[in-house]
């Protein structure tokens, strides 16, 4: 009789059971060494010639990785946006690609500047539009469609199957950026997509302590040996204790992400229609475009993130702009800082980090909902709306 295979709760929580066959530890060791031994014949049957290639600190986390998000084989990096341009650099000069409008906008910047400069063709597109995304498609020139869903920091929701059906229609490869649905939400290569990207700094790890990115595949081809070349040789790799506390951190994905997804649906259902919130950014809402794709695409919840925007006050002379600052600044458990993912609940002005060109509106704060109490959380943002409200008032 077969055993009925391990719910993928299980394996994170386990990171798959494998346990140190010296030591017989159920925690795996952090291997520091840089470089193994030749064989007496001068070969290497270890598989290991030097860390920058092949680590065995990477082993487990890549391979508990690779079977959350049902691929064929992952890759840890030093970074979300190193892992993010080994899919660019794995292209040549003259190559089309094409990108989401609404993305992590340090990558944004980086196709734009590094990615345009180096040589490649690339253009923004309103992914969530299929018929824009046919019309830019150049069928034997495009390399790759990138998008990002939900997309920072508007959450807007890319239909990952029909892209999928596009870009292979045309010769092209899908690349999905699931930083912030996860695989407990999202498993984009069951719907067509041929490489998924984790922020790893993000949910993965959970715990705003490792910088970290990776790479899923859907099939371990010559493409994907390109990226891994790519990694190799600009040494875009995890050191030895980021990749124990991001395994570490992935033990406990399931809870986590489960946990800030229920607090970010309650969160949006409640400030929806506060009077001091012109709108609630949330893929979890009825009303909010492309809710009917996150649903049909994302299991068990519409993930952690979400965006609100402020009204400003006449009364206290102050426009939408002023009143999410004054909001910011006046949280107590919310966090004002960068970044998403963790335990802790953050919160940010969007327009102000990203600058000229950003889409974010500029009364829009990004909320990285946590796992703290609901109600702690919502008496919080009420009380800094209030405060913000009152400044300058008569």
């Amino acid at each position: 009789m077969t055993a009925k295979p391990l719910s993928p709760e299980s394996l994170a929580a386990q990171a798959l059971g494998w346990i140190d066959e010296t030591s017989r530890a159920v925690v795996p060791p952090v291997h520091l060494s840089t470089t193994y031994l030749r064989d007496p014949d001068n070969q290497y049957r270890s598989g290991r010639i030097y860390s920058r290639a092949d680590s065995p600190n990477y082993d487990q986390p890549e391979a508990l990785l690779a079977q959350l998000e049902g691929g064929a084989a992952a890759l840890v990096f030093s970074s979300g946006m190193s892992a993010a341009s080994a899919c660019f650099l794995a292209f040549s000069p003259g190559d089309h690609v094409i990108a989401s409008k609404v993305m992590y906008w340090s990558l944004r910047n980086w196709l734009m500047t590094f990615a345009t400069r180096w040589g490649l063709d690339v253009q923004f597109v309103d992914t969530d539009r299929l018929d824009d995304v046919r019309a830019a498609l150049r069928p034997g020139r495009t390399r790759l469609i990138w998008i990002e869903t939900p997309a920072n920091p508007l959450w807007t929701i890319s239909d990952i199957a029909a892209l999928a059906e596009l870009a292979h229609g045309a010769g092209a490869r899908l690349g999905v950026d699931s930083t912030c649905a996860t695989p407990v939400l999202t498993r984009p290569i069951e719907l067509g997509a041929d490489v998924v990207m984790h922020a790893a700094t993000k949910y993965l790890n959970g715990h705003s302590d490792v910088i970290a990115g990776a790479l899923v595949t859907a099939r371990d081809d010559e493409y994907w040996q390109r990226i891994r070349q790519t990694r190799a040789q600009l040494g875009t790799v995890l050191g030895a204790l980021e990749s124990y506390l991001l395994l570490r951190g992935m033990r406990t994905l399931f809870p986590r992400v489960r946990a800030a997804t229920a607090n970010a649906q309650w969160l949006a259902e409640r400030l929806s229609g506060h009077p001091q919130v012109e709108a609630v950014l949330y893929p979890g809402l009825p009303d909010f475009p492309g809710h009917a794709i996150a649903a049909r695409q994302m299991q068990g919840g519409f993930g952690g993130m979400m965006s609100i925007r402020v009204k400003g006050s006449a009364s206290a002379g102050l426009n939408g702009e002023q009143a999410a600052i004054g909001l910011a600044a006046n949280t107590q458990l919310w966090k004002r800082a960068t970044s998403l993912g963790g335990v802790e609940s953050l919160i940010e002005h969007r327009a102000s980090v990203e600058g000229e060109g950003t889409p974010a509106p500029a009364d829009l704060l990004r909320l990285s909902v946590g796992i703290e109490a609901r109600e702690d959380l919502l008496v919080d943002l009420e009380q800094a709306l209030a405060a913000a409200h009152r400044r300058n008032a008569p």
